[in-house]
């Protein structure tokens, strides 16, 4: 929630609808990082007053001089302000717009310390000094060869980047992508740009194609031009590969990108047959792929044969011995069901056990790797994410790592070190939270699954399918050719708690039963009242009356981003309601001591899409911050901050594979596209000890009765029930 207290009424700024201004950055209240949007503050020589401005500007920073121009506006939120149109950086011409230029950390090298002793030595003359004459920063106390020249080249740098941002506003882009575009394509940026500025859309996070396509526009390439329609197709087949499609439907694609490229359907059609005849795409008579996701899809299907077709060396003959041995070793006493899953552990290659919480998963894959040990198999565990993993290990007293740990990844290579030539060393393989997992790292789990191994998949088949392309774990189940269990007797204990028992009412669509204990509702009749309401369960009511932490022990999911009740917009007020003071780190939006959470896998640094942490420690000097997960602290540069967002409050997709003791989630009609039952189904599903659901009673309604969600496009079922390819 932004700061109001020194947006002043500005009464003294003239009164006309044009407006320009030329003054000091003090801050960055508010930034967008997808479009650059930001909302600032200057300090203007001689006015007492800070001048708020909007606009989208790209890569401007505390202590930097502007000039700007653009019309006056009044915002219910921030006053009277300027929205600017175009603008222009100055550098500073005084000691103090020197010093707090130097010292906002835009030049790497230079911090707040630094910035003094730069000014104390060289005084006005100091940015003359580290443009013309970088050898005299030596003079300078602290300043040695490493941090004179780390000085220089970040000095050099951020030229350049000024010269791609003149190029980019004068071209139709108003993003803050210029420093992105400048450390991909380094000096040459702007000649790639000229070349084939569609190459933005996969090299640069946050670009889509209309971006890409207004720089095109102004350069003078043809609308017709073959190159716009192949950049056409190949975005809208990805944006449909990130709706969680394999493939697409040749007139969907064609129809959904000649709407985007505004041309006729033929054109388009004319484009996609040369891209076939290449094999930029793969077709397979109405199916278009990405040539990745078809040979990933193929993969997944013959790697499942060649585990399923190997033989196995034998578990025991004595199966029932075995199970009176678990009850015993474990002191339970197995389910029917239990107990038949149990015999076919024993024979099948491939295994899928699936079912939804209190059902005894847990139980059943405990006693199965009581007896694969008690046999002298070893055994390997793993899960999509770091939360999952650690919860794996807790419950089933065995090592388990994430998935990607498992494989071993080589940033040399840029890929799993585990493969076909190199694969895992096991004779049984567990994988868990199989609804998470998609079909590019499904493919290369089971390329390292070696000959003879035995593979066990577990998963709730009825949560939300995985962010990434495909439906892995339903389609295996449908194809009817891998061994499935489905465990649906609810034990009378877990029967016991209301979260469990609502889980599985909701599961089937019937109404929750709201308790005084663990599951509660409050009813809120608009987004605003349930976003506060929100706000004072979690850092009030909450806390006092269940004695928790709200950072480390509540956890707040929405089914969207946006609206009041959205995402974005609670992180925003829930960051300033628990973390007021946090330093700022320099136009992310972030501060030290927020909860941030990994929205991308980053194989360097080891930190993995979903993976939740806390920010401890920040320098400006070395543009680097420390985040602190469960299991490691990373080390980030701001250029890795890209994929790192606040996480006080997370999507529900994101909170797959994780518990919490507490957990708070929206539902309101504003949210009404993701209003379905397995999104509901999933949230109550992630909670430990306590649920509590703000909203409406018939947006709940309508999650309930929802069970309409789009089929994504998959051929994973039919490839496995055939014998040949298809």
């Amino acid at each position: 929630m932004p700061d109001k207290s020194d947006s002043g009424s500005q009464s003294s700024l003239p009164d006309t609808n044009r407006a320009s201004a030329e003054g000091i950055v003090e801050r960055i209240v508010y930034e967008n990082p997808d479009n650059g949007f930001l909302v600032a503050r200057m300090r203007i020589e001689g006015q007492h007053e800070l001048l708020t401005f909007v606009g989208s500007l790209m890569a401007i920073s505390p202590g930097e001089t502007i000039h700007i121009n653009g019309d006056w506006v009044d915002d219910h939120k921030f006053g009277r302000q300027i929205k600017v149109s175009d603008y222009k950086t100055v550098l500073p011409n005084s000691l103090i717009g020197i010093e707090k230029y130097l010292g906002s950390g835009l030049i790497h090298g230079i911090g707040p310390a630094y910035a003094e002793r730069l000014i104390n030595a060289f005084g006005i003359e100091t940015l003359k000094v580290i443009d013309e004459h970088p050898e005299k920063l030596r003079k300078v106390e602290g300043i040695g060869p490493k941090r004179a020249k780390q000085i220089r080249e970040a000095w050099e740098e951020q030229k350049n980047i000024q010269s791609i941002m003149v190029f980019l506003q004068g071209h139709g882009i108003g993003t803050n992508q210029a420093v992105k575009i400048y450390k991909k394509y380094g000096d040459g940026a702007v000649a790639v740009l000229r070349e084939n500025p569609y190459r933005l859309i996969e090299d640069i996070a946050g670009i889509a194609f209309l971006g890409a396509d207004k720089i095109a526009t102004n350069l003078g390439l043809d609308k017709e031009s073959p190159t716009r329609i192949s950049a056409g197709i190949s975005y809208t087949l990805r944006q449909m590969v990130s709706d969680g499609h394999v493939f697409s439907e040749r007139k969907t694609l064609l129809d959904k990108a000649a709407e985007l490229l505004a041309v006729e359907v033929k054109l388009v059609a004319i484009e996609l047959a040369s891209m076939i005849h290449t094999h930029t795409v793969i077709a397979e008579d109405d199916a278009i792929y990405l040539q990745e996701l078809h040979e990933h899809e193929l993969g997944c299907a013959d790697e499942l044969k060649r585990i399923m077709s190997n033989p196995k060396d034998p578990v025991t003959d004595k199966v029932d011995v075995a199970i009176e041995w678990v009850e015993k070793k474990h002191s339970i006493e197995l389910s029917d069901e239990q107990r038949d899953a149990l015999r076919l552990s024993v024979e099948a290659p491939v295994m899928v056990i699936t079912g939804g919480p209190g059902t005894g998963k847990t139980t059943l894959i405990n006693s199965i790797l009581s007896v694969f040990m008690r046999k002298s198999f070893s055994l390997l565990l793993a899960a999509p994410t770091g939360r999952a993993a650690k919860r794996m290990e807790q419950t089933t007293k065995h090592e388990a790592k994430t998935i990607h740990r498992l494989l071993e990844y080589n940033p040399q290579i840029h890929d799993f070190s585990r493969d076909s030539n190199n694969p895992l060393e096991a004779d049984v393989i567990v994988i868990d939270e199989m609804s998470m997992v998609d079909v590019n790292l499904m493919y290369s789990v089971l390329k390292a699954v070696p000959n003879g191994a035995r593979l066990l998949l577990v998963g709730d088949v009825d949560q939300l399918p995985s962010v990434g392309p495909g439906n892995i774990l339903m389609d295996i189940i449908a194809s009817n050719q891998v061994p499935t269990v489905r465990l649906k007797t609810v034990f009378r204990q877990a029967a016991e708690s209301g979260i469990i028992s609502n889980a599985h009412r909701i599961n089937v669509g019937e109404s929750p039963k709201w308790n005084d204990t663990d599951c509660f509702f409050i009813e809120r009749k608009d987004p605003v009242a349930v976003r506060d309401t929100i706000l004072e369960l979690v850092t009030k009511r909450i806390p006092k009356k269940f004695g928790m932490d709200p950072l480390k022990d509540i956890q707040l999911l929405s089914p969207m981003h946006r609206g009041d009740a959205g995402v974005a917009h609670l992180n925003e007020y829930l960051q300033e309601a628990l973390n007021p003071n946090g330093e700022a780190i320099p136009r992310r939006g972030l501060r030290v001591g927020d909860k941030v959470i990994q929205t991308k896998n980053n194989y360097e640094l080891d930190v993995y899409n979903g993976d939740v942490g806390t920010i401890t420690l920040m320098s400006l000097d070395t543009k680097e911050l420390h985040v602190e997960f469960e299991d490691r602290t990373a080390l980030y540069t701001f250029d890795d901050l890209d994929n790192l967002s606040l996480a006080y409050a997370i999507t529900v997709h994101k909170s797959q594979g994780s518990e919490y003791p507490a957990l708070v989630l929206p539902i309101v009609s504003q949210h009404y596209l993701m209003l379905q039952r397995n999104i509901l189904y999933t949230a109550i599903t992630r909670a430990k000890g306590l649920v509590v659901v703000v909203g409406e009673s018939k947006a709940l309604y309508r999650a309930l009765n929802n069970t309409d969600v789009t089929r994504r496009n998959t051929r994973l079922a039919d490839r496995l029930r055939s014998t040949e390819e298809l």
